[in-house]
């Protein structure tokens, strides 16, 4: 069963350093991504830009009624979808040059991306069940970034033996796949909220 909501006061700083975390490491990310040219690190520098813009959404929307949360986590949920567009475009434009990423560069940024997200997703556990859909949103997001950044530490061990650039395009398809279950779950969420809400003040009324 969910748990009650919790005060917005002990989310509200949660979600605002979670968000700080997000992008700051987007900054470094999408740096190494286009030096080394990686479609897994730009993919997962968008998802850390991403996060950042879901967890300020959270923060605006803590005090909100339910039926206004689950409106924004409909949102959230489209959010969630952009980078895995941005991905196959990116993924697109790399069959033109099938160039391997810079392993060692590849791996080490994967460390720190997972280093970020478990923190994040520590700081965000507590709470994923307090908030609904919107604090769900961000929880899974964190978590799924954290698989995502096993797999971008794979491919770059991979990319070491191989030389080839499919390891790299592989492990983006694959963040590009989670984050539409994410976008799932989310919706499935926001809409549980929108029946309750409703059931809510067809009782009261």
């Amino acid at each position: 069963m969910p748990r009650p909501s919790l005060p917005a006061a002990g989310l509200r700083p949660v979600v605002a350093r979670v968000a700080g975390l997000n992008l700051g490491y987007f900054g470094i990310e999408i740096a190494v991504a286009l030096a080394i040219g990686s479609i897994a690190l730009i993919a997962d520098s968008l998802d850390f830009l991403e996060d950042a813009a879901i967890n300020l959404l959270i923060f605006a929307g803590i005090g909100w009624s339910v039926r206004n949360r689950a409106q924004l986590g409909v949102v959230l949920a489209g959010i969630l979808l952009v980078p895995g567009l941005a991905t196959a475009w990116a993924a697109w434009q790399k069959f033109e040059a099938m160039i391997p990423p810079e392993p060692v560069a590849l791996t080490l940024t994967g460390l720190g991306a997972l280093a970020v997200n478990l923190t994040c997703a520590a700081m965000l556990a507590r709470h994923r069940d307090g908030g609904g859909s919107l604090t769900r949103a961000a929880y899974l997001s964190a978590r799924n970034d954290a698989y995502a950044n096993l797999a971008i530490i794979a491919a770059g061990l991979v990319t070491a033996l191989t030389l080839s650039a499919w390891p790299d395009l592989i492990a983006a398809a694959g963040i590009a796949i989670l984050n539409a279950d994410s976008a799932a779950d989310i919706l499935k969420a926001a809409r549980k909220e929108w029946r309750a809400a409703k059931a809510a003040s067809e009782t009261a009324s």
